[in-house]
């Protein structure tokens, strides 16, 4: 059985509800006898997740005609040692290991740029929040000609197009008392609902479907 696994952060992994990732809802635009295997975990960068032997289960797991989706780049931006790249080395750098390994194994490496986070100055206007990381992921993949997912212009484009209240409908938003977790209430601006994972997922499965090696697994 062909499998598509998945790495990444917490805006992939299928995480605690209401917190979904896109990985989590994945599996509704796949063809029967496709699995997903989404390994996306909260926290993580490039760095962090190999140092963790994250990466292990999926190395072990991959073979031929399979496909690894890999996401990173909201934590490689953060100051910490334990995670933060640079754009210009380390991160693709790592990335390009991922890559690499796959291929080894005769999987197809998929590089995606992350996700947009919801960042409005105003209505028109949504703040670019990653830095340079986007568009060293599309310089990787323009080298090395690996298949690209420009998730970040997706999911960019498509905030500017619903404007700041249709897209937070798309982000976990919680009101003071309704979870213990969060008692004073949380407006988050990174981290999707069901909702929002499966509209995100919808773009991801669209990009797949340009992608000839891709979209043979898709429904």
């Amino acid at each position: 059985m062909p499998t598509i696994w998945i790495i990444g952060d917490s805006t992939v992994e299928d995480n605690k509800p209401p917190f979904r990732g896109w990985g989590w809802a994945l599996p509704e635009y796949v063809k029967d006898g496709v699995q997903v295997k989404n390994h996306g975990l909260s926290g993580r960068s490039t760095k962090s997740f190999w140092n963790e032997d994250l990466f292990k289960p999926v190395e072990e797991g991959m073979k031929p005609g399979d496909l690894l989706l890999i996401q990173f780049g909201h934590n490689d931006e953060k100051d910490d040692e334990e995670r933060h790249t640079d754009p210009d080395s380390t991160y693709p750098e790592n990335l390009w290991r991922y890559c690499s390994i796959a291929m080894a194994h005769g999987t197809q490496p998929v590089l995606l740029t992350p996700v947009a986070r919801r960042f409005f100055s105003e209505p028109g206007s949504l703040m670019y929040t990653h830095g340079e990381y986007p568009q060293a992921v599309r310089k990787l993949a323009a080298d090395k000609n690996v298949p690209l997912c420009d998730l970040k212009k997706d999911s960019r484009e498509l905030y500017l197009k619903l404007g700041p209240d249709k897209t937070a409908e798309l982000f976990v938003r919680l009101a003071p008392g309704e979870n213990p977790d969060f008692p004073d209430g949380h407006d988050d601006k990174t981290h999707f609902n069901a909702t929002g994972a499966k509209v995100i997922a919808g773009l991801v499965a669209e990009e797949m479907r340009q992608i000839p090696v891709c979209a043979a697994y898709l429904k």
